[in-house]
Protein backbone atom coordinates (compact mmCIF):
# COMPACT_ATOMS: atom_id res chain seq x y z
CA UNK A 1 0.00 0.00 0.00
CA UNK A 2 1.29 3.47 -0.94
CA UNK A 3 1.82 5.86 1.94
CA UNK A 4 -0.70 8.69 1.92
CA UNK A 5 0.59 12.21 2.45
CA UNK A 6 -1.66 15.02 3.61
CA UNK A 7 -1.15 18.20 1.62
CA UNK A 8 -1.97 21.80 2.43
CA UNK A 9 -4.87 21.71 -0.05
CA UNK A 10 -6.66 18.78 1.62
CA UNK A 11 -8.64 20.85 4.19
CA UNK A 12 -9.96 23.08 1.38
CA UNK A 13 -10.89 20.00 -0.67
CA UNK A 14 -12.74 18.51 2.30
CA UNK A 15 -14.59 21.81 2.81
CA UNK A 16 -15.59 21.90 -0.86
CA UNK A 17 -16.81 18.29 -0.78
CA UNK A 18 -18.83 18.89 2.39
CA UNK A 19 -20.42 21.87 0.65
CA UNK A 20 -21.22 19.64 -2.34
CA UNK A 21 -22.64 17.04 0.02
CA UNK A 22 -25.00 19.67 1.44
CA UNK A 23 -26.11 20.63 -2.06
CA UNK A 24 -26.68 16.98 -2.91
CA UNK A 25 -28.84 16.50 0.18
CA UNK A 26 -30.84 19.54 -0.93
CA UNK A 27 -31.28 18.03 -4.39
CA UNK A 28 -32.66 14.82 -2.91
CA UNK A 29 -35.12 16.81 -0.80
CA UNK A 30 -36.11 18.88 -3.82
CA UNK A 31 -36.86 15.74 -5.84
CA UNK A 32 -38.85 14.25 -2.98
CA UNK A 33 -40.77 17.53 -2.62
CA UNK A 34 -41.42 17.58 -6.38
CA UNK A 35 -39.70 20.92 -6.96
CA UNK A 36 -39.32 22.22 -10.53
CA UNK A 37 -36.83 20.31 -12.66
CA UNK A 38 -35.02 23.50 -13.65
CA UNK A 39 -34.28 24.26 -10.00
CA UNK A 40 -33.12 20.68 -9.40
CA UNK A 41 -30.87 20.78 -12.46
CA UNK A 42 -29.31 24.03 -11.24
CA UNK A 43 -28.47 22.48 -7.87
CA UNK A 44 -27.10 19.34 -9.55
CA UNK A 45 -24.85 21.58 -11.65
CA UNK A 46 -23.50 23.15 -8.46
CA UNK A 47 -22.78 19.71 -6.99
CA UNK A 48 -21.07 18.56 -10.17
CA UNK A 49 -18.91 21.68 -10.40
CA UNK A 50 -17.84 21.45 -6.75
CA UNK A 51 -16.84 17.80 -7.10
CA UNK A 52 -15.03 18.48 -10.37
CA UNK A 53 -13.04 21.32 -8.82
CA UNK A 54 -12.17 19.20 -5.79
CA UNK A 55 -10.91 16.45 -8.11
CA UNK A 56 -8.88 18.90 -10.19
CA UNK A 57 -7.29 20.45 -7.10
CA UNK A 58 -6.44 17.04 -5.65
CA UNK A 59 -4.85 15.78 -8.88
CA UNK A 60 -2.87 18.94 -9.51
CA UNK A 61 -1.66 18.98 -5.92
CA UNK A 62 -0.59 15.36 -6.22
CA UNK A 63 1.34 16.09 -9.38
CA UNK A 64 2.94 19.22 -7.94
CA UNK A 65 4.16 17.50 -4.82
CA UNK A 66 4.22 13.72 -5.15
CA UNK A 67 5.24 13.20 -8.77
CA UNK A 68 7.84 15.95 -8.69
CA UNK A 69 9.40 14.37 -5.61
CA UNK A 70 9.45 10.99 -7.35
CA UNK A 71 11.21 12.43 -10.40
CA UNK A 72 13.89 14.38 -8.54
CA UNK A 73 17.25 13.49 -10.00
CA UNK A 74 15.84 11.58 -12.98
CA UNK A 75 16.01 14.42 -15.50
CA UNK A 76 12.39 13.93 -16.49
CA UNK A 77 11.02 17.30 -15.38
CA UNK A 78 9.80 18.10 -18.90
CA UNK A 79 7.51 15.07 -18.71
CA UNK A 80 6.11 16.35 -15.44
CA UNK A 81 5.62 19.85 -16.87
CA UNK A 82 3.65 18.49 -19.81
CA UNK A 83 1.55 16.31 -17.52
CA UNK A 84 0.83 19.32 -15.29
CA UNK A 85 -0.33 21.31 -18.29
CA UNK A 86 -2.78 18.67 -19.49
CA UNK A 87 -4.34 18.06 -16.09
CA UNK A 88 -5.65 21.61 -16.02
CA UNK A 89 -8.24 20.43 -18.53
CA UNK A 90 -9.65 17.66 -16.34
Amino acid sequence: MTKHTTHASHPAIVKRLKHANGHLASVITMIEDEKPCVDIAQQLQAVEKAVQQAKRTLIQNHIDHCLDDALVGTGESSVTAEFKAITKYL
